[in-house]
């Protein structure tokens, strides 16, 4: 089997943590981080078990990264709780039990040769069972719990079309100029002669497109223009400083009043 979000080794379902940075779009050193964390929290047996050092080639160049059980990716995802990645946690829960049934139904080819081999499938199969339940449970109330303040989002992944930066700064309630200057501010993008371009580090991630309007056979004009990608980068940016869409201040008021 192609190897997608969740892959089988030793007989087993696991990722890895450059396919969870590349899911909940975060760089993978901070998603190292955050492992390294619940290793030192979580003990040795259980990290043993469940978290599993290995590497990646770059041009011959050699970098850490680990693979993840089940258990370990809820633990170390748990934290990450935006709309979006929300959702993300269930596509990855999905494939989870997919190569589950995948790895059964391999296993079932083999058919238990006494009793007691026959009791101790039955046991992982409930337990397993018991353990995906649960977790369906609480990403199903993470989503209720951000319902107040999905709007946006549901606003924006209905909406598949580039957007000039006025269009967003007009979520906002400021001008283009104002929004500019902010991600400017935040070290998202600096101005190269008339156009606004995204520094290095977040020129790979999907969040713009550059565009190129004729005005006539001589001329023509280069401007950046924001994806959806984009746009929901920048309400959570925003929204770490404390800045919200017009249509969810809105909301904030009906519900207080």
């Amino acid at each position: 089997m192609t190897q997608g979000l969740v892959f089988v080794k030793e007989n087993r379902p696991v990722t890895d943590s450059l396919t969870i940075a590349e899911m909940f779009y975060k760089e993978h050193k901070n998603v190292l981080a955050d492992i390294r964390t619940q290793i030192e929290y979580a003990g040795e047996e259980f990290s043993q078990l469940n978290f599993q050092p290995s590497n990646y080639e770059v041009r011959g160049k050699q970098y850490p990264k680990f693979e993840l059980t089940e258990e370990a990716f809820t633990l170390v995802v748990f934290s990450y709780n935006t709309k979006e990645a929300v959702q993300t946690k269930i596509k990855f829960i999905q494939e989870f039990k997919r190569m589950k049934e995948y790895i059964q139904n391999q296993q079932s080819l083999k058919l238990p040769g006494t009793y007691k081999e026959a009791l101790i499938q039955l046991l992982e199969q409930v337990e397993q069972n018991e353990q995906l339940q649960t977790t369906n449970l609480v990403l199903n109330q993470q989503v209720h719990e951000l319902k107040p303040k999905a709007s946006y989002y549901d606003m924006v992944l209905q909406n598949k079309s580039l957007l000039s930066v006025s269009k967003i700064a007009k979520d906002y309630g400021m001008s283009a100029m104002v929004l500019n200057k902010k991600l400017h501010e935040l070290g998202i993008q600096f101005k190269q002669g008339d156009i606004w371009l995204l520094y290095s580090k977040y020129q790979d991630r999907g969040y713009t497109q550059t565009t190129t309007h004729v005005i006539d056979a001589e001329k023509s004009r280069v401007s950046t223009k924001w994806t959806q990608k984009g746009r929901l980068f920048i309400y959570d940016l925003l929204k770490h400083q404390g800045l919200l869409p017009v249509i969810e201040r809105q909301e904030g008021e009906e519900n207080a009043s």
